[in-house]
Order: C-alpha cells, then structure tokens, then sequence
C-alpha cells in the first residue's frame, strides 16, 4: 500500500505491473480491496493501479461534503501525479459515475463501465410521497415547540425509509451520497469519445440492466456485455469470464 497526499487528504492506493495502464475505481461503500484478484491477474500483463476513493477503505474522509466533480477532479489529479498517460479505466458503480466525468476532464484510451451508477432512476409516486413527507416532517421538528417532541420520530422516519449504503454512512459522507446519487450524467454520455465497454449483471437491482441498455444507446462508440444470472457485483460473481472480456478489449501492451 502506499499513500498520495491530495489537499490533506491522505489517498490510499496499489499500482503493479508494466505495459498499457490501467486504473480501477471502486464502488460505493467498498474498497480497493475488491478488486484485488482481478488487480493481481491484469498485473501480469499490464501496469495497474487502483485506490481507496477519499470516505473508503483506508483513505482520509473528505473534510466537506464532496460532489460528483470533486471526486474526478481528485482522481485526475492522482492518474496525472502518478505519471499515467490515457489511462483505460474500470469503472464498477460509483467508480463508473467517476469515470464518466473523468472521460470530459482528460484523455483516456478505453473505458469499462461495469454495473455503473449514472442513471438517474424514474420514480414512482410513493417515493415523491416518502421524500417530501419527510422533508415536511423535518421542517416542522425544526420548530422549537417540536423539537424536543419529534426527535426521535424523525430519526425513526429517517431510519426507516434510508437505503442501506445511507444508514451505513458517516454524517459527511451520508452529505456527499446524497449529492452523488441525484447527479442524471445521461448529458454527458453523448459527448464521450473513448471506446467504452458495459458489462452488466441482468439481476443488478441496484444499477438496472435498463440503465446500461440507455447509455450503450447514448455512447457513440460502447458495446454491451450481459451476464446473465449476475447482480450489481458482476466481476465477482463471474470472475473468469469478466476477465476474458475485458482483456480481450483492453488488448495487449
């Protein structure tokens, strides 16, 4: 492990290997540490690195609540201190949210989206009902007759409608998923002029297989992969193929 100092932050980070560089961008709520079969096979034949996004695994928390630009500016500003030059990235979730904002910030020679975040979903009516229902109830409990009453209704509300990654947050960065999650990048997607590879599980109910389908048609230049039976952790589940697909896009050195 070593350590890239970005405003104060300290950046965890592995790099590996010699030939056509590649960095891979973990998912929300994870770390470098799920990649490191696939950091440890590609290593072999190409120059790999990975890191800890500021809020995960062993890097420092952003000191404010960090948006969608704040992360491709920090990881742009890593790729470049590291000396990589068009990088192909792998982007899995969050880490694909990242690689399609760094795909407008700075060269890149291909990019693998996998199970990627980006879509903003369509809603349907009970969530506009939970979310301003809670918005209201927040501002009254704000009230100062109600505010020592609804405390713990509030927090009961907010724990009970939360997702997962939210509730198993900090306070700054329950701030920054917040930011991150509402960001639609379906605008960008046109613009992107690297060829891009989408690898998808059609079980994902995080990032659906609907949301690949809407950016391969939106991408000039991307292709989709399906694996079928697969979730939202597709290059787990099925490590043998994912690795055959995306050397054989990478190619070789």
């Amino acid at each position: 492990m070593s350590i890239y100092e970005y405003e104060s932050l300290k950046i965890n980070y592995m790099r590996k290997g010699s030939g056509k560089p590649i960095v891979l961008l973990h998912g929300w709520g994870t770390s470098l540490e799920t990649f490191m079969p696939l950091f440890n096979d590609l290593s072999k034949s190409y120059d790999v690195t990975v890191l800890d996004f500021p809020g995960f695994g062993e890097s420092s928390e952003p000191t404010t609540p960090w948006d969608l630009d704040d992360y491709a500016k920090m990881t742009m500003h890593f790729i470049e201190a590291m000396g990589i030059k068009m990088p192909s990235l792998l982007g899995h979730s969050f880490g694909g949210r990242v690689s399609i904002k760094l795909s407008q910030l700075m060269p890149l020679s291909q990019i693998i989206l996998v199970n990627s975040a980006g879509i903003k979903p369509k809603r349907k009516a009970n969530y506009f009902i939970r979310v301003y229902g809670y918005k209201l109830f927040r501002t009254v409990a704000s009230l100062p007759f109600f505010k020592w009453l609804l405390k713990e209704p509030l927090e009961a509300y907010r724990e009970l409608y939360s997702s997962s990654d939210y509730k198993q947050a900090s306070p700054i960065m329950k701030q920054v998923l917040s930011k991150v999650v509402n960001e639609d990048l379906k605008s960008i997607l046109p613009n992107i002029t690297s060829p891009v590879l989408l690898v998808w599980g059609d079980q994902d109910t995080s990032t659906p297989l609907e949301d690949a389908k809407i950016m391969e048609s939106l991408i000039p230049d991307s292709g989709l992969v399906v694996f079928e039976g697969a979730g939202h952790f597709s290059y787990v589940e099925q490590p043998s193929r994912f690795l055959t697909i995306i050397k054989t896009f990478l190619g070789g050195k």
